[in-house]
């Protein structure tokens, strides 16, 4: 999303250039959406890819439909969204022409609407696995119950949802736990949360948390976050939004921290404000 119109406004060249950084850090996934840059974003991407040389089969590709973005490439009258069967293949068929591929790894409903109709977007989402048009089929920001309704017509295998020190709610509504019972792939975007972006009260104890452990795991704040994150027993993606290299190469490190269980829990009430009950 940072990539384009509503980031670094990246070249050609720079978007390949950090595609090839992206896989020597161990990178593979690019995480798209038809509105990121006001539906420009996916064209310069596939521009850049075709460029770079990269073979297709060395990366995975996620995109996501449904939101209806009110901007100069879209004639809407108000933001909304649109799940109807002829519009989620219209929308994977534009993804992956401006990708410039045959193929989307994982295709995502990008956010739920009142008006989903789970029968007409499976009959959708069949037709484009039919066609090897998508491998995988998932949904963003999407409730337990918003996933119930849609996988009791068709397979869901990713929710990508907002997961963070900051934004831990998932762990208590059920959402993650859901995830594991199913074996859905849980995707957390913003997984640094709002800490570089607000100085609260719980922002101030989270960083005095984290500054006490990272000389004992010779390790970034970032990178702790980030182990955080992945200690979770439902095997969270998180979705990184830097262009900043060395915290991409940072975050590919974060791998490897394993937290400590006291060390997890000490994090978690630093970013509530008290120990578990």
């Amino acid at each position: 999303m940072t990539w384009g119109r509503w980031g670094k406004k990246f070249s050609t060249r720079e978007m390949g250039s950090l595609m090839h950084y992206c896989l020597e850090q161990g990178f593979t996934t690019f995480d798209h959406a038809d509105i990121y840059g006001g539906y420009t974003n996916e064209e310069d991407f596939g521009n850049a890819l075709v460029e770079s040389n990269i073979p297709r089969s060395s990366i995975q590709l996620i995109s996501k439909c449904g939101i209806q973005y009110l901007c100069e490439n879209r004639n809407n009258k108000i933001k909304h969204y649109n799940y109807s069967k002829d519009y989620i293949i219209w929308s994977a068929e534009t993804s992956l022409k401006n990708l410039k591929t045959d193929y989307l790894d994982l295709f995502l409903l990008h956010r739920p609407s009142p008006l989903m109709q789970p029968d007409e977007i499976a009959e959708a989402i069949l037709q484009l696995k039919q066609q090897g048009k998508i491998k995988n089929f998932g949904v963003s920001n999407f409730t337990p119950s918003q996933v119930e309704l849609i996988s009791s017509a068709t397979d869901i295998s990713a929710n990508q949802i907002e997961f963070s020190l900051t934004h831990s709610n998932p762990m208590y509504d059920g959402s993650l736990d859901q995830m594991l019972i199913k074996n859905i792939t849980p995707m957390a975007w913003s997984p640094m949360g709002s800490i570089y972006k607000e100085s609260t009260e719980q922002i101030q104890r989270i960083k005095k948390q984290l500054e006490e452990l990272t000389e004992t795991y010779g390790a970034t704040e970032d990178q702790l976050m980030l182990a955080w994150i992945l200690k979770h027993p439902s095997k969270i993606h998180p979705v990184i939004g830097t262009t900043t290299k060395q915290r991409i190469k940072d975050a590919a490190q974060a791998i490897e921290i394993k937290l400590d269980l006291e060390d997890w829990f000490l994090i978690l009430a630093a970013s509530q404000g008290h120990k578990v009950p």
